[in-house]
């Protein structure tokens, strides 16, 4: 059971984190549309690898915090001021994700999984974000840093941020697929956190 909670959690932890618009997933539909979309999935595989690494690291350290509770209690008070300042960024700050994808994206000669690696490196938000969740999730009992549970996260990391990099590949792979996607991806990606705000601040005043 342990392994299906930790494979669900990493499934839909990364899912969720690859629905605002970003480097990542906006590469990977500008790819899809000027160079096809074999290249497009090519780069998101590079993307997921880079992920499960990332994640891997971020269990690790994780870890390591649930092993001293003093540190996870601040951990997560500050992790509750960042989520709220998100909540409200996605609601109140950010631009309407609905417009057009910029133009001037340039062919690249390079391979594009190695170059989807290269990206998925430059991204480091999957970092804190995997200690977080992990943390969080395991002070409800959900979760466990044991193995095969622990690879089970990894695994689900990687599948579930591949199913959304090919939900933008899909939708934006051609320039009147655009207007398929109509609703404002800021306000549910500020729902999410406003829940997991709840959620934390459950944890921390329950």
């Amino acid at each position: 059971m342990s392994v299906l909670l930790n494979f669900i959690i990493g499934f839909l932890a990364a899912f969720v984190g690859v629905i605002p618009p970003g480097l990542l997933n906006m590469s990977a539909a500008k790819i899809s549309m000027k160079e096809g979309r074999k290249k497009g999935v090519l780069f998101s595989i590079g993307v997921c690898v880079t992920v499960c690494i990332q994640t891997y690291v971020a269990l690790l350290f994780a870890r390591l915090l649930d092993r001293h509770p003093e540190y996870v209690d601040r951990l997560q008070e500050v992790a509750l001021g960042i989520f709220i300042c998100i909540t409200l960024y996605f609601f109140l700050i950010a631009k309407d994700t609905r417009r057009p994808v910029p133009e001037g994206f340039q062919r690249s000669k390079t391979n594009r999984f190695f170059n989807g690696m290269f990206l998925g490196a430059l991204n480091l938000l999957p970092l804190p974000y995997w200690v977080y969740i992990s943390i969080t999730f395991a002070g409800f009992g959900w979760f466990t840093f044991q193995q095969p549970a622990l690879w089970a996260t990894v695994l689900a990391s990687g599948i579930g941020t591949f199913a959304m990099l090919i939900l933008y590949v899909q939708f934006f792979r051609k320039k009147e697929d655009q207007s398929r996607l109509g609703v404002n991806m800021n306000y549910i990606i500020g729902a999410i956190t406003a829940i997991i705000s709840v959620i934390t601040a459950f944890k921390i005043f329950g």
